[in-house]
């Protein structure tokens, strides 16, 4: 996939303009990448566009216009594209009561490395996670974290020839999995190179 560069975008006044428009569209766009695996945790498989709009919306909060500041957002961002090899996602865990989720963050260490994605007829891939920084500590896992999964040349060829996609957690405290919908494992597919 292309990385953003400074041509991608609009300008914050030329966004302001379009902005309702963009919104809906990223609505329906992100419904399809999202998939709730089990009660707790929610993956957003991000592509070029989710992540344009990100930047966009980031510009837009902190009015940011300057070419540097407009280049720092890209360098933050441009990394959560999957480049055609790989899948990339915003791994979210979803605790609504305060108390639960400090307790259960604390019981959930590590299950950012027991994520998995299998492409029918091979082995899971596990996540690579949180290469831009640690998001656990000795205590507790985070709530959000970024993942990588890389795939083999003949997963992504199945994948692409419509094989079926589970993904899932195999943590000791969270156990869950789930096989996509056929419009979010069409969608993954024409990520892939």
């Amino acid at each position: 996939m292309n990385k953003l560069t400074h041509a991608d975008l609009l300008s914050l006044e030329n966004y302001a303009r379009q902005r309702a428009d963009i919104r809906q569209r990223i609505i329906a766009h992100k419904k399809i990448r999202t998939v709730h695996v089990g009660p707790n945790t929610t993956w957003l498989f991000e592509d070029r566009v989710m992540v344009q709009y990100q930047i966009q919306e980031m510009l837009r909060a902190e009015r940011i216009f300057e070419p540097q500041g407009i280049q720092d957002e890209l360098d933050a961002y441009n990394p959560l594209i999957p480049d055609g090899s790989n899948w990339k996602v915003t791994f979210l865990i979803e605790f609504p009561d305060e108390n639960e989720r400090r307790v259960s963050l604390t019981k959930l260490k590590g299950i950012e490395d027991k994520c998995w994605v299998q492409v029918a007829g091979h082995e899971r891939a596990y996540a690579i996670a949180d290469e831009d920084l640690e998001r656990e500590n000795d205590e507790k896992t985070a709530s959000v974290h970024f993942l990588r999964f890389e795939l083999t040349d003949s997963m992504r060829a199945a994948a692409k020839a419509g094989a079926s996609i589970d993904i899932g957690v195999d943590h000791a405290n969270y156990r869950n999995g789930v096989e996509l919908q056929a419009i979010a494992r069409d969608a993954l597919a024409a990520d892939l190179s």
